[in-house]
């Protein structure tokens, strides 16, 4: 095994430095989308998805091109994993052929035990904990409109909805990192697991940011410079709209409660969204809307990632091209 392996499994698996270097990177990318290609040759990229999907499919599918690379789609249902092969096992197998290894799937516990048998970097694209390839994307977003990713560290931002879920908690401690002010907002009953905030004050403190979970929606966006959203039902939870409808509605971001923001707040979703739900189509159609610039950016920020990782495990800085 590379001693200098690096994975992405979640949000806190970059400390401040190195989240700036990531973000520094995608803008870099952003500007010259040809600028590093660690995958020259091309080598593969295993891009594994248990759960469907638009934009991780198109942004890693077109970003590892890019990056010189082919992007290899494994329909895990079609594969040995949907049969019940072990994940330690599909490790080994994978990393003797690929470069990286991309999963989308459900348990947290599976991209772990991946990572843990995999002798290349493995990459979280979304588990039922965390989402730090979208948080990535988000910031990235943020520091476009607002002045560059040195601006990041102090800023407020707001998350409303199910505080229980994935982006939440991505929100929670990729926030802490960058030393932002992070407010969360949802339900009783849909709020974040008490020592994962534990784990983001801890963060917070030491990054010069701060941490407030609330049931209060209007105390969540007060001044806030950037709200985010999402669904109020995740993937294989369709059949609970009618139960959360009701308790999840006072969280709606609509032109009321984006009004006690700041004048010039941002407004980030991470799509896809159901207007009328948990936002009105005034907001996400609306000028404070940043939500297609989001979208884009999960393609600079996810080569950004993948270009810093095999740079870090290979240890070749020549692949930063001066950036980081």
């Amino acid at each position: 095994m590379n001693s200098g392996l690096r994975h992405m499994l979640r949000d806190d698996d970059l400390n401040h430095e190195e989240q700036l270097e990531v973000l520094r990177l995608g803008m870099a990318f952003r500007a010259n989308p040809y600028l590093s290609q660690p995958y020259q040759g091309p080598q593969a990229v295993a891009i594994i998805f248990d759960k469907p999907s638009t934009r991780t499919r198109t942004s890693f599918c077109v970003g590892v091109a890019q990056l010189g690379g082919y992007p290899m789609v494994i329909d895990s249902s079609g594969s040995q994993l949907g049969r019940g092969e072990p994940v330690a096992d599909t490790a080994k197998v994978l990393t003797r052929m690929t470069s990286t290894i991309v999963w989308r799937t459900f348990g947290q516990d599976r991209v772990e035990t991946m990572a843990a048998h995999a002798s290349v970097p493995v990459i979280n694209a979304l588990t039922d904990s965390f989402h730090p390839c979208q948080v990535l994307a988000d910031f990235l977003t943020l520091a476009q409109h607002r002045g560059g990713v040195d601006a990041l560290a102090g800023m407020t931002i707001a998350y409303l909805g199910d505080a229980a879920n994935n982006m939440a908690n991505s929100y929670l401690l990729g926030g802490a990192v960058a030393g932002m002010n992070v407010r969360i907002a949802g339900p009783h009953g849909f709020l974040p697991d008490p020592s994962l905030v534990d784990q983001a004050r801890t963060l917070a403190a030491e990054n010069g940011g701060s941490i407030l979970v609330t049931t209060d929606p209007v105390q969540a966006v007060e001044d806030a410079d950037c709200v985010f959203t999402d669904t109020w039902v995740s993937m294989g939870e369709e059949d609970q709209y009618a139960i959360r409808s009701h308790p999840f509605q006072p969280y709606q971001v609509n032109a009321a409660l984006m009004a006690h923001a700041r004048p010039d707040a941002l407004f980030q979703h991470c799509l896809p969204a159901y207007r009328g739900r948990e936002v009105t189509a005034e907001v996400i159609d609306g000028p404070q809307s940043v939500v297609w610039d989001e979208a884009e950016n999960r393609l600079h920020a996810q080569k950004a990632l993948m270009t810093w990782l095999v740079a870090r495990s290979r240890g070749d800085e020549s692949l930063l091209q001066g950036v980081c």
